[in-house]
């Protein structure tokens, strides 16, 4: 079964940037978007940004202007990066791969970012 890879994570200071990558062991089909998501300290898991095939490009209002969601065209690797990084961009960040149902859907372990004031 293909899977998922984060990489880029870390620890920094507020100001930081940081480039995630997330990069897939094969081809993945039926792929509707691809998006990161995110899991704060005692937090629930929010989508950060996303890639639909079909549609604008979606960032959460608390990112707007400092991350920036990418990925290649065969669908194989994405990207975030994250400038002007803020203690509470602290989280688990989490990429899917995500189809037109659950069982096509393929996530990454999760990776962390801890962003000090």
């Amino acid at each position: 079964q293909v899977q998922l890879l984060e990489s880029g994570g870390g620890s920094g200071q507020a100001g930081d940037s940081r480039r995630l990558s997330c990069a897939a062991s094969g081809p993945i089909f039926r792929i509707v978007a691809t998006n990161w998501y995110r899991e704060p300290p005692g937090k629930e898991r929010e989508l950060v940004a996303g890639i639909p095939n079909n549609g604008k490009i979606y960032y959460a209002d608390s990112v707007k202007g400092r991350f920036t969601i990418s990925r290649d065209a065969a669908k194989t690797t994405m990207y975030l990066q994250m400038n002007s990084l803020k203690p509470e961009d602290t989280a688990m960040y989490l990429c899917a791969f995500q189809g037109p149902g659950v069982e096509y859907d393929r996530w990454g372990q999760g990776i962390q970012v801890t962003v000090s004031s």
